[in-house]
């Protein structure tokens, strides 16, 4: 008898950030594969007896191909079990969940999406930064600050987004580079507010704030490393005023 997938988003971080619906999941799983970013705390409400597979990828650890944790979905599933693949914020925001549903479905096997707040949104929020402001920004856009090694070209130009604010994702190793192609687009100059937020929503949270033209010194001196979220635009300072 062939199991079931559920994909299953984590939140940001904070634990009680997950869904009720996630959460029992969680609870009811028979395997749970899960990725670096996750509180493991959550890994705690996990029944006994449970089979818990790290699969994390983390700069400078062994990383398990996407390859290696479709195997691993599908191998458990076909086994008749209940497999939970919780994943930092939302499976299908930068979480490569579709990846993995596209090998579900080659096999068969049926899934489950459980979506999870994104750190994209929720992590500027819990830094008193609202992406959107009304007479200051009413549009926003999510990027990835790391495109994958293997396309045939970048999609991800800064220098032309249009967005009042624009959130980056998985940029902090990319800083200055990101930075310098901002600093090309027309609608940002070096005054235009940024801000890092690292361990977003955790109580290990940091907030360093600066512009596009003193970011990137701002981060070597306070020694910034991922995981983070960059905001760009003029909500980074809306809610001191």
């Amino acid at each position: 008898m062939t199991g079931k997938v559920i994909l299953v988003g984590a939140g940001p971080g904070d634990p009680e950030l997950i869904t009720v619906k996630g959460l029992k999941a969680i609870k009811e799983a028979d395997v749970i594969v899960y990725d670096s970013l996750i509180s493991k705390d959550l890994l705690n409400y996990a029944k006994e007896g449970a089979e818990l597979i790290y699969v994390g990828k983390r700069k400078g650890q062994h990383s398990f191909k996407q390859e290696e944790i479709n195997k691993i979905l599908v191998e458990k599933a076909k086994e008749g079990k209940i497999v939970v693949r919780l994943k930092g914020g939302d499976p299908f925001i930068f979480g490569r969940g579709g990846e993995e549903i596209l090998e579900l479905k080659k096999h068969n096997i049926p899934y489950e999406v459980i979506p999870g707040i994104t750190s994209a949104i929720a992590v500027p929020e819990l830094a008193n930064i609202p992406l959107t402001h009304r007479k200051v920004a009413t549009s926003f856009t999510v990027v990835t600050g790391h495109e994958a090694e293997d396309k045939k070209e970048k999609q991800v130009d800064l220098s032309k987004l249009n967005a009042d604010t624009i959130v980056i994702l998985m940029g902090i190793t990319n800083l200055e580079k990101l930075v310098n192609e901002l600093l090309q687009n027309p609608k940002r100059n070096k005054d235009t507010p940024v801000a890092i937020i690292t361990n977003g929503t955790t109580k290990n949270q940091r907030v360093i704030k600066g512009t596009l033209g003193d970011i990137v010194e701002k981060a070597k001196k306070e020694k910034i490393s991922p995981p983070g979220v960059i905001v760009v635009g003029d909500v980074v300072n809306v809610l001191e005023k």
